[in-house]
């Protein structure tokens, strides 16, 4: 099968535009379905009558689901071509929000949700895959932008939007606002898509076995990597096996990618230096995507006990930063050294975090505004130029496998980062706990001062001031142990990003894109 074939000038019919737009509102509702319930789990627990464990499922499947089959979609559009493959992930996408929508029970709701996951992580690598062989360079720095902000703003006002929906209607249109968008997505993928022809042939030589130990090694992967965290790592049965279905799966997995005829996973875009670079960039963005997408709202809620819509406001800065700051990104990425501007971006990403280390429990919407335009603008700047060194001198042919690769690589920074940020928030949490208890204990002068005047108050109020005094002070403990372990997840964060605009001192300075289709 040829690839997708690239223009030999710099005009592109309107049709191929078209169809391009239709493959990036796909994404945009695939993407967005990551984090829109994030801030209305609540509200789905209470109707579906979960227990707690339970409900955290309803992202965990979908992400499980999802990154099997980012990086098994480049076989899969070599198979049956784009057409097929979006036009089939669009329509199983909006059936699954439907059924959704329709869930009676958690269990429903897990299974539909993996569905949901799967199907849709066939839309994402398309697109970008798309962006680097329809479009000419000439043209990147428009394309480049557009995609870079749907796969940054997505997961961003995911919580903005769900907050809404539930707060003004109910949880069911978490899922339902998906259908009728995504019935025309569709019907249009269908009708405009016409990139590539399908390759049949390839079918005969599928590596079920490859299959099979991608499953296993990426599923398990995400498995012990979102409950971890919360069931003491290994020490908890289920996660230590797990984690040996992973290390089998792995190995089951690479042994296939280089021995098989046809693998699942072309690894070849790896020989790539700035591929590598590239993607390892892209792992550490999804830590800073995803990890603060999932740390302000715990934030906002654990400490300041906002309600879904609430988060969702105060979240929105990020995603106004990202949409202006898009333009600006595009017209940098055509006229400045891409280095640079990824340099430009982790600073702006490890300034926001470094001001957010001297968080307090009563910080809100004024002293979150700056760091989160900060985080907004970083990750623009640095998103754009990451996707153009990562995907931008690769060969034609390389693209639909190097595409679902390079997406993987940001999906699993976004497990791998939500891991260590839980694992420090539970271990520093209680490690400031004890020290702070020391801090409040009998003996100390200015402790036993503020119980008194605690006591003294509550005895006014008809309570047992004693006693009362002392459950205020363990929850005061508990609540700025919290907090101190928020700042300590965001210092390393910091550090992680300026590392970062360290490295990219190894990234070879871009030359121009490859032009011309290859053939498989």
């Amino acid at each position: 099968m040829s690839a997708i074939a690239a223009p030999l000038d710099d005009s592109v019919p309107f049709s191929r535009i078209a169809a391009f737009m239709v493959m990036v509102v796909g994404m945009f509702m695939a993407i967005l379905d990551i984090q829109i319930v994030s801030a209305s789990l609540a509200e789905i627990q209470a109707g579906l009558s979960a227990s707690s464990d339970e409900i955290s499922w309803v992202q965990t499947s979908y992400l499980i689901a999802e990154v099997i089959m980012i990086p098994l979609s480049g076989m899969l559009a070599r198979i049956l071509s784009t057409r097929v493959l979006f036009t089939l992930a669009a329509a199983g996408f909006t059936l699954a929000s439907a059924l959704c929508a329709t869930a009676s029970s958690i269990n429903e709701m897990i299974v539909y949700r993996a569905i949901q996951g799967f199907v849709g992580g066939g839309m994402i690598p398309s697109v970008f895959a798309a962006a680097f062989t329809l479009f000419p360079p000439s043209k990147r720095s428009v394309i480049s932008p557009l995609i870079g902000l749907v796969a940054t703003l997505a997961p961003t006002i995911g919580p903005t939007i769900g907050g809404y929906l539930s707060h003004a209607m109910s949880w069911h249109w978490l899922f339902l606002v998906n259908v009728p968008v995504g019935i025309l997505v569709s019907v249009a993928a269908w009708n405009l898509i016409d990139f590539d022809k399908p390759d049949w042939s390839l079918f005969s030589h599928f590596d079920w076995f490859g299959l099979a130990a991608m499953a296993a090694f990426l599923g398990s992967l995400e498995y012990v990597l979102e409950e971890g965290p919360r069931n003491d790592w290994l020490d908890d049965r289920t996660v230590f096996a797990l984690a040996g279905v992973t290390l089998i799966g792995g190995l089951g997995f690479f042994y296939r990618c280089f021995t098989a005829r046809e693998p699942i996973v072309d690894l070849t875009a790896f020989a790539n230096r700035n591929f590598v670079l590239g993607s390892l960039f892209s792992f550490v963005m999804g830590v800073g995507l995803y990890g603060l997408t999932y740390i302000y709202p715990v934030y906002l809620s654990s400490i300041r006990g906002y309600d879904s819509l609430m988060i969702g406001e105060t979240m929105f800065v990020s995603g106004l930063a990202m949409f202006f700051t898009a333009p600006i990104a595009g017209i940098l990425s055509a006229r400045m050294d891409l280095r640079l501007m990824m340099v430009m971006g982790f600073v702006c990403f490890a300034v926001g975090t470094w001001l957010m280390t001297g968080i307090t429990h009563d910080w809100d919407f004024r002293e979150l505004f700056i760091p989160q335009i900060l985080r907004g603008v970083g990750l623009m700047l640095s998103m754009v130029p990451i996707n153009n060194i990562a995907l931008g001198t690769l060969p034609p042919q390389k693209m639909k496998g190097a595409s679902g690769l390079y997406n993987l690589t940001r999906n699993l920074g976004g497990a791998v980062g939500l891991a260590v940020i839980n694992t420090i928030l539970t271990d520093r949490t209680v490690l400031h706990y004890s020290r702070l208890s020391d801090a409040v204990a009998w003996g100390h002068p200015a402790a036993e001062e503020r119980m008194a005047s605690m006591s003294q108050s509550l005895d006014a109020a008809g309570l047992d001031g004693s006693m009362a005094a002392i459950s205020n002070m363990a929850r005061i403990v508990q609540r700025e142990a919290h907090v101190m372990a928020f700042s300590d997840v965001f210092l390393v964060l910091t550090v992680l990003f300026a590392l970062l605009a360290m490295l990219v001192i190894f990234i070879q300075k871009p030359g121009k894109a490859p032009s011309g289709s290859g053939g498989h």
